[in-house]
């Protein structure tokens, strides 16, 4: 009965550190991606890399810009939401196309909000929706 709860209490444990290693890292306000993609290691910068944006979720000081960095092997469109308008976060929309390899900056986000963004040519691919929260 021992052994047994000392594994129950060993496996709780290992759960636990897994599930924080993908949570919040609150030092730069970001998410952890569930996927094979890498977060940029640069605050407010998204990266594109097998077909994932991330993090999928960013915040961000009134007034500073998002960086995309294209990492991925195909190009991307990516734009405010909703689709096909593009109306929430019009400075998102600056971001646009992205080669492989290339990086593109959105206008300044001055305005505190939610701002969900998406890549036009794929939007309804859940890995390519992302939201940006600006405080």
């Amino acid at each position: 009965m021992r052994t047994l709860r000392m594994w129950t209490l060993g496996t709780a444990v290992a759960c636990g550190l897994a599930l924080a290693a993908c949570g919040s890292d609150s030092s730069s306000g970001t998410t952890a991606p569930t996927t094979g993609c890498t977060p940029s290691t640069n605050a407010n910068t998204l990266v594109i890399q097998n077909n994932t944006i991330c993090p999928q979720t960013l915040t961000v000081s009134r007034g500073s810009q998002v960086t995309i960095l294209n990492s991925d092997s195909r190009n991307h469109e990516m734009d405010s939401d909703p689709h096909p308008e593009h109306t929430d976060c019009p400075e998102l929309n600056q971001i646009g196309f992205i080669s492989p390899g290339q990086s593109r900056v959105s206008g300044n986000l001055n305005t505190a909000r939610r701002c969900g963004m998406h890549d036009h040519s794929s939007p309804d691919t859940a890995s390519l929706k992302a939201t940006i929260t600006i405080q």
